[in-house]
């Protein structure tokens, strides 16, 4: 099923998930496991991650096909201009569509490791909105396709109008939705929507979330994506930076009470960004569905 079509389907909201694919046979088994829990919640969709510089292209088509066909769940592949030339990357769409996706997350993509800044290899693609148009002009409406949010603006353009006019880009280039990178104040998107809405954007803007597990971590994803933490919520991971259990904790308070306010303020649906791990998002969504809210 296109993504497309759940959206504003009798009102549903929509509740999706992130994965990446292991780099290990036994990371492939716990994914699979932690990917049947999540099923049980009957989320609208599941995404998967393409790694840098497309290091994880083959896992990424398996993972997804067997997402499809085993855990019968709607699944949607990363694809990113990383590393490779546009018949490259043609030729991963037509696996996918081969294989049955109807769903694909455009993404101009992160530098490989070890590189300062993203490169475009020649052939290849320098933007995202062009990947997004060379999908259209080369498969039509056959593929739903979905795109990625800043709502404090990309790690390589603060300026926010200006990057509002580069997600605009891609809309106009034949985005179907959004999905937003994580972030901890509501209010900045609430300000993104409506700064979206402004510029003529009026796809679904989906909110993504991110439970906390450790500081460390969220440090490091923050630093990478460019988020900000309230000084409020920095001062109380301060608190209990040394206690793992205290941050998951929180971080499943953190973002089931930012989940609930987005809902009430009218986002269309959450996408958790799981890091494979299923008990903090199973905890969210059991205390959203039992809100009737999800």
């Amino acid at each position: 099923m296109k993504i497309s079509e759940l959206f504003g389907a009798g009102n549903r909201r929509t509740f999706s998930f992130e994965f990446f694919p292991p780099k290990t046979d036994a990371g492939v088994q716990a994914l699979e496991r932690t990917i049947r829990e999540l099923a049980e919640l009957t989320p609208a969709f599941v995404s998967v991650t393409y790694g840098a510089g497309g290091s994880t292209r083959a896992k990424t088509i398996e993972l997804v096909q067997w997402i499809e066909r085993e855990a019968r769940l709607t699944a949607m592949a990363h694809l990113t201009c990383v590393g490779a030339t546009q018949d490259e990357i043609g030729g991963v769409v037509d696996r996918l569509v081969e294989g049955g996706i109807e769903n694909v997350m455009v993404l101009r993509g992160d530098p490989p490791a070890g590189q300062t800044s993203f490169q475009r290899v020649s052939g290849g693609f320098s933007y995202a909105s062009d990947l997004v148009g060379y999908i259209r002009k080369r498969f039509g409406r056959k593929l739903c396709l979905g795109g990625a949010g800043n709502p404090e603006g990309h790690v390589e353009c603060r300026d926010l109008d200006q990057d509002i006019m580069h997600l605009k880009a891609k809309v106009d280039a034949g985005l179907d939705f959004v999905v937003t990178q994580l972030f901890f104040d509501n209010r900045v998107y609430f300000d993104f929507v409506k700064r979206a809405r402004a510029a003529g954007i009026t796809v679904p803007i989906v909110p993504g979330l991110m439970p906390i597990r450790t500081v460390a971590g969220i440090e490091r994803m923050t630093g990478l994506s460019g988020a900000s933490i309230p000084a409020t919520l920095r001062a109380e991971l301060e608190r209990c930076r040394n206690d793992d259990a205290a941050v998951a904790a929180l971080g499943i308070a953190q973002t089931t009470a930012q989940a609930v306010e987005l809902l009430h303020g009218g986002a269309p649906g959450i996408h958790f960004y799981t890091l494979n791990q299923s008990p903090a998002t199973r905890i969210i969504l059991t205390a959203l569905k039992t809100a009737r809210l999800a």
